[in-house]
């Protein structure tokens, strides 16, 4: 590691990585264990705050591939085999391990700041040159990709790579710099989040699982909370800005008041005490114009962020990860590479089915089949192994044809409930 004391040098490298997150460390992993040269730069300091604590199972696959799952168990993260869902009193579990796609079944709920320095720190430990406290400034792709680089001493030096991975996350570092931002097609939401003590006495509160409410009057209006192996668990809303609106108050007492419109939230956080400062993330769905080209390549929330309802932003950074570190390699190694169809393409294969699921969420179609109380057990398990990350696997039918497959069981259920309901 980098202290960033001394005044650095210009260098070359194979691979200059923006950013040390989840998708960064996994990257710079994988690249340095292949004989590549890589540098990671990260403009802040770890441990970090961040959201998405509620990894999938999928993740498991890209941390045993950089091989970091020994270090990863090790941990004492909180140990996670599902989701819950619960919606005016009804209440749901899918269990991970009883999933259509082969692969790991369990995973972790994490605090951010302690997963990421460890996913960095077992890089660092492989022999990945990370430097922190290094921010990127500018960018030159007219020849080989070069960047200036500044420390906080107020130094610069310049970084010339054969290619840039941009895993900066919402700092979208070259997206910015080299306009390739877009709009997302995704409405507008905000999320207010915090920690708690959530002191929990309820006997059946699951731990092992995250919590997805949804609140009694606005079906778009969620809620996530999550448990972590300290006693505290991560609480957050989501909502259209002004669905939140009428709320008065600082973020706290507007996240407070918005759990307490939801009764099983209400009746298990009544004891809970607010450890951490209530943070907003608004605007948070992006899009970008271009993913890669030979000289570049955007990984996870970089390149496109959806929606934090299915935990799917960790999982797309890792897979983005892996996939761009396996299509880099052969391009280092004097392969021929269209980073379109080789990267970019299947890539968004999984993004668009989480896209499909996420937009029939707040519409309300898809919570009609997750609440739906006599589900068919194959199609719970093929809808199971998309809510556990497996949102690549197009053996399953509700990846492969993601729209028309769950509009068939929409309406599937839709029947289902009529003729009960007549038969009533």
């Amino acid at each position: 590691m980098h202290s960033g004391n001394s005044k650095p040098n210009d260098m070359a490298v194979d691979v200059v990585i923006i950013g040390a997150g989840p998708s960064g460390a996994i990257a710079a992993s994988l690249l340095h264990r292949a004989g590549k040269r890589v540098l990671v730069l990260e403009r802040q300091h770890f441990p970090r705050f961040s959201i998405g604590e509620s990894l999938l199972p999928c993740c498991m696959n890209f941390i045993e591939e950089a091989g970091m799952l020994e270090a990863v168990n090790a941990a004492g993260f909180q140990f996670k085999n599902g989701a819950a869902f619960r919606r005016n009193g009804a209440y749901t579990t899918f269990d991970f391990t009883d999933k259509f796609t082969p692969g790991h079944g369990t995973t972790f709920q994490v605090q951010r700041g302690s997963f990421d320095k460890l996913l960095a720190d077992t890089a660092e430990a492989q022999g990945v040159e990370i430097r922190y406290g290094h921010t990127v400034q500018s960018i030159d792709i007219s020849a080989k990709p070069g960047l200036v680089v500044s420390t906080e001493a107020g130094d610069s030096y310049r970084v010339e790579a054969e290619f840039m991975l941009d895993a900066s996350g919402f700092g979208r570092v070259l997206p910015r710099l080299l306009d390739l931002e877009r709009p997302s097609n995704l409405p507008s939401r905000m999320a207010i989040f915090t920690h708690v003590e959530d002191r929990i006495s309820d006997a059946n509160f699951d731990r092992n699982k995250i919590l997805i409410s949804v609140h009694p009057e606005h079906q778009d209006i969620w809620y996530w909370l999550i448990p972590f192996s300290n006693g505290r668990c991560s609480l957050g809303v989501v909502a259209e800005p002004h669905l939140l609106e009428r709320l008065d108050g600082s973020l706290e007492d507007k996240l407070m008041q918005v759990v307490l419109e939801e009764p099983g939230l209400k009746e298990l956080l009544k004891d809970a005490v607010v450890v951490q400062q209530c943070a907003e993330l608004k605007g948070y769905s992006a899009n970008v114009s271009q993913l890669a080209s030979n000289k570049f390549a955007l990984l996870g929330n970089a390149g496109e962020f959806l929606d934090p309802v299915f935990s799917s932003g960790v999982t797309i950074a890792m897979q983005s990860a892996s996939l761009a570190a396996r299509t880099l390699l052969k391009q280092l190694n004097g392969g021929q590479v269209d980073w379109d169809s080789e990267y970019a393409k299947p890539l968004m294969t999984g993004v668009n089915c989480f896209r499909t699921y996420v937009q029939a969420w707040y519409e309300g179609t898809f919570q009609e089949v997750i609440f739906f109380d006599d589900p068919n057990p194959t199609i719970k398990q093929m809808i199971c192994s998309i809510l556990a990350g497996y949102a690549w696997d197009t053996e399953n039918p509700f990846v492969k044809e993601s729209q028309r497959r769950l509009n068939m069981v929409v309406e599937l259920c839709r029947e289902a409930r009529a003729e009960a309901q007549g038969k009533a």
